[in-house]
């Protein structure tokens, strides 16, 4: 090898940094001419400021920052309750030694004499300390279910649980403690400030390796994962492994801005893909929960959906921002204020409506009988109405699972181009389905790979209306789809054990 070889272009990790910080011109220079950068240069001043900012932010939290670890003993099923008064061991097999073989719960079950001898399972997490008292925000799958949950410190003390109340629509948790005196809450910051490439570190105990301080960037905002009924996710490529869960995602000024939930990965470890609960959401959440023990959250009444530029365009709206109403409550604040389906929300109260999650999230944390004005577009047109609203019912909003039975009944249709059959809804399959006095045909059949698939159609959905015009058989059904072309887009009102959507389905001339 010649000395030359070593002096080809190379990147030290403070100029990687200092990339990434917005390092200058000269250092860019010097990477290109395979220069290294001096060590008094800028680009390594950008480095050492933007490490000085971690240390800070990381020094700032660390003191709130919480291992929780959970025993949960499994307990005696039914099956195993019935077989307690059975002897234990055959009595040919007692004295000798195969004695143990049948008391080894491991092989109980093979032959259902054997006792009930439970091992008890731990779990870790993490958590943030949000109030001097003893408050403890972490994530509901963190302690859903455990027997006992320990606080561990970052001073190394630790104390049980004394009281933990959960929220599953959101995978967050409260944990309180007591006899600890006063601890160092973390300092809360909002989570709607955020923008995508800002600095962000994430903060936890993967592994059990306590303390561990990752960093990175929010890579996107406003993610949905199918994990809970309201997901809002932040995601960075902060390094977020398990054990992380519960524990605060921050920004440089050591403000929380999110609590660590999940990962995106095949191997189970960290692959650049994380996912935090907005501190905005978390917060509303956590204060609900300490001071009621549930969440009480408003509610609108209104089944609504993402507006794709196909509805867009059917629906008369410029741009693809807002939300949807695919079906208006009976008796619910939105119906008593005259908001109607097909109608577009663009605006509640002062704030800007660009999806669902984010009415949902604007709705649900507005103090109820409170008056909000909803800016909608109706039929092409701007109008405001006025909606006082109401606490949640308990059961509002829950997912159904949906019918094992699928199938329609009756004659169906022939396949057309969008891919899909439809047959005659009768009173009894509509029953079956979830969807009692719900008129419309049913789908029986989707064809793999077509545009009624590629648009999440499923046998079991029932369209109530084409192209606004309502269908209660296979007849009205094929009339009102034969008046328009299809290339020019058919909107179909689907009702399934979910809820209701609008759906476009546009097939090419």
């Amino acid at each position: 090898m010649t000395a030359n070889t070593f002096r080809k272009p190379f990147v030290t990790a403070a100029a990687i940094v200092a990339i990434a910080a917005g390092g200058t011109a000269i250092m860019w220079r010097q990477l290109a001419a395979g220069e290294a950068v001096p060590p008094n240069s800028e680009a390594k001043q950008h480095a050492e400021g933007l490490s000085t900012a971690f240390r800070a932010a990381a020094k700032e939290v660390i003191p709130s920052v919480v291992t929780i670890r959970t025993m949960t003993t499994p307990h005696r099923t039914e099956r195993g309750a019935e077989r307690g008064n059975r002897p234990r061991v055959p009595d040919q097999f007692k004295g000798t030694p195969f004695e143990d073989f049948f008391e080894d719960e491991r092989f109980g079950d093979m032959f259902g004499d054997a006792p009930f001898s439970p091992r008890e399972q731990s779990g870790m997490g993490s958590g943030v300390i949000i109030d001097p008292s003893g408050v403890v925000l972490t994530n509901r799958h963190v302690v859903a279910g455990a027997d006992k949950v320990t606080v561990h410190l970052s001073d190394g003390r630790s104390y049980e649980a004394t009281d933990i109340k959960t929220d599953d629509r959101t995978d967050l948790a409260v944990v309180r403690i007591k006899g600890a005196g006063k601890l160092k809450a973390a300092k809360m910051g909002t989570s709607g400030a955020l923008e995508v490439g800002d600095w962000v570190l994430a903060i936890g105990n993967p592994f059990g390796l306590s303390e561990t301080v990752t960093a990175g960037i929010i890579s996107a905002k406003g993610r949905g994962l199918g994990l809970t009924d309201r997901e809002d996710f932040l995601q960075t490529d902060a390094a977020i492994n398990p054990g992380n869960s519960g524990g605060p995602l921050i920004n440089l000024s050591g403000e929380v801005v999110g609590i660590n939930t999940a990962i995106s990965s095949r191997s189970g470890g960290y692959q650049g893909v994380g996912f935090a609960i907005p501190i905005d959401i978390a917060r509303f959440v956590s204060d609900s929960l300490v001071k009621y023990g549930t969440v009480k959250r408003a509610y609108l009444g209104a089944a609504i959906q993402p507006l794709t530029p196909d509805l867009a365009k059917e629906f008369r709206v410029e741009s693809s921002g807002g939300a949807l109403v695919s079906k208006v409550m009976p008796n619910s604040p939105a119906e008593k204020a005259g908001l109607k389906q097909g109608d577009v929300v663009v605006r509640f109260g002062s704030e800007e409506i660009a999806s669902p999650s984010q009415l949902i999230a604007e709705v649900e944390q507005t103090p109820m009988g409170q008056t909000r004005t909803l800016e909608v577009i109706r039929e092409g047109k701007p109008q405001r109405i006025d909606v006082t609203l109401r606490e949640q019912p308990k059961d509002y909003g829950r997912r159904i699972a949906a019918s094992e039975d699928e199938g329609g009944e009756g004659e169906s249709a022939g396949v057309n181009a969008m891919g899909f059959e439809v047959g005659e809804l009768t009173a009894e399959t509509a029953e079956q389905l979830g969807l009692k006095d719900i008129k419309g045909v049913v789908i029986t059949k989707v064809d793999r790979g077509s545009i009624a698939d590629r648009a999440s159609l499923a046998a079991g959905n029932v369209i109530t209306e084409v192209n606004g015009t309502p269908v209660a058989s296979v007849d009205e059904f094929e009339k009102t789809l034969a008046k328009r072309p299809l290339s020019e887009g058919v909107r179909l009102l689907v009702e399934s054990a979910q809820g209701s959507r609008f759906v476009v389905l546009r097939v090419a001339k």
